[in-house]
């Protein structure tokens, strides 16, 4: 006896909708439980929606291109004896679970290439916030505005056009009623930035382009296809390096006491089902700095003319995972404990791990933090993940001789890397940050005062 199963598309952590890129199942397939049936793509993320149970595809009901949203129809599933109706409860269940993500960026996102690569948690593991879009390299094209665009007047049709051509509608004047942007509008748009271009000669009209090499004539290669996540973090990290003007201010913090007092608690922490990792004092302490230098959590305007000042303080964090980086967010992090902090780092940590990271958890960050302190190194210059404005970089403490007056004295020193976008942030206070983070770290008592 066989019943069929509807699989739908669960909680995608965004009201918003997005677009099938990828079907990856066709009517009369047999697929196994938990098997990718569709993928889907948000401005964060790819996502894939999982079978609910072992069967055989009766009907797939998207096709690539199409928006879908929670709740929607993807696959109709034949499957055997009682299965039915177990997966019919695991996919009415799914709608409050998230989607798996095969590639989520960040942040985006960072959301960010190598410069961010982190550890995994258990070794102290640091991104992206808001989406980083451009247009490719050597494009005439400027890069997509999302919140210009979100506020265009046009209908549908034409923001897919405009999507398809990669033109922001927030810089196209609509002919219409009310100024509402019609297709003739758009074509013109683009027509008159590839003439204006075309006067620039090519070299004007975006970067040179890099010389093709055929690696084949000098010997035996493997091709290997980019993960998602890599073709997603890609063109945003190049974004962010091309367009904010970075500078990395260097420093070291003396994390001695730090580092006792944590190999103290952490016995204690451990009982409690927590893991009290370096990483966690190192974001209590960027919360309680970022009070007193808000700048550093502030964002540009879209027009570049207006630094826009959060009430709140997200702090996101680079995660290495095997499908690549992301940058989960920890919310509010100015509002919790270093006991909260660990427990929230955890959890974010095995979901990225998991692939299991809602698309609202590597949204919203104010300032990221990536650590590279349990793989190594003396220091890195990370990118920023725009548009936030400053990111911190953390490298492998170390121990080093330091003169207390009268004698040589061995301290735990942690490197410190803090890119910023020198628009926003100048040199001084640059240096004054790590300044006053090495001094937070190594207040101890400061670390573990409870948050009102």
């Amino acid at each position: 006896m066989s019943s069929n199963v509807e699989v739908r598309v669960p909680d995608i952590g965004s009201a918003a909708g997005v677009k099938v890129i990828e079907v990856l199942v066709a009517v009369g397939d047999a697929v196994e439980k938990e098997q990718s049936l569709v993928t889907l793509e948000s401005e964060k993320a790819t996502m894939d929606v999982p079978s609910s149970a072992a069967g055989r595809v009766l009907a797939v009901h998207v096709a690539p291109g199409a928006e879908a949203v929670e709740g929607t129809l993807v696959v109709t599933l034949e499957v055997a004896g009682g299965a039915g109706a177990e997966a019919s409860r695991e996919q009415a269940r799914s709608h409050s679970a998230p989607v798996v993500p095969v590639a989520p960026a960040t942040q985006v996102a960072p959301v960010v290439g190598a410069s961010l690569l982190a550890t995994p948690v258990a070794a102290a593991v640091p991104v992206v916030g808001a989406s980083l879009l451009a247009t490719p390299a050597g494009s005439a094209l400027p890069a997509i505005n999302e919140t210009t665009f979100a506020k265009a007047h046009a209908s549908p049709s034409v923001r897919r056009f405009a999507r398809e051509l990669g033109v922001d509608l927030g810089q196209v004047r609509g002919s219409g009623q009310k100024g509402r942007v019609s297709h003739d509008d758009v074509k013109a748009w683009v027509k008159q930035v590839l003439a204006g271009a075309a006067t620039r000669g090519a070299v004007g009209s975006g970067l040179p382009k890099l010389p093709e090499v055929d690696f084949a004539k000098f010997g035996p290669v493997r091709v290997v296809p980019l993960t998602r996540i890599q073709k997603i973090s890609g063109p945003r990290l190049h974004a962010s390096w091309v367009n904010l003007p970075h500078v990395t201010q260097f420093d070291q913090a003396d994390i001695t006491g730090m580092e006792s007092m944590r190999q103290e608690l952490k016995d204690s922490a451990a009982e409690k089902g927590l893991k009290l990792t370096p990483l966690a004092f190192v974001v209590r302490a960027c919360a309680r700095v970022i009070a007193k230098f808000p700048k550093f959590a502030s964002s540009l305007d879209s027009a570049a003319e207006n630094l826009v000042y959060k009430q709140y303080l997200h702090i996101g964090f680079a995660a290495d995972t095997p499908n690549g980086l992301v940058v989960p967010v920890i919310r509010d992090a100015d509002r919790k404990d270093v006991y909260e902090i660990a427990r929230d780092l955890a959890e974010l940590s095995a979901k990225a791990r998991a692939g299991q990271l809602k698309a609202a958890e590597m949204q919203g960050g104010c300032f990221t933090i990536s650590s590279l302190g349990g793989i190594g190194g003396t220091a890195f210059t990370p990118i920023i993940n725009a548009p936030e404005v400053a990111i911190l970089g953390v490298s492998k403490s170390s121990q080093q001789p330091h003169w207390d007056g009268k004698q040589f004295v061995p301290r735990l020193m942690l490197p410190l890397s803090l890119s910023y976008d020198h628009r926003v942030i100048d040199g001084a206070d640059g240096a004054r940050f790590t300044a006053a983070l090495a001094l937070e770290l190594a207040n101890v008592a400061g670390l573990l005062e409870a948050v009102p």
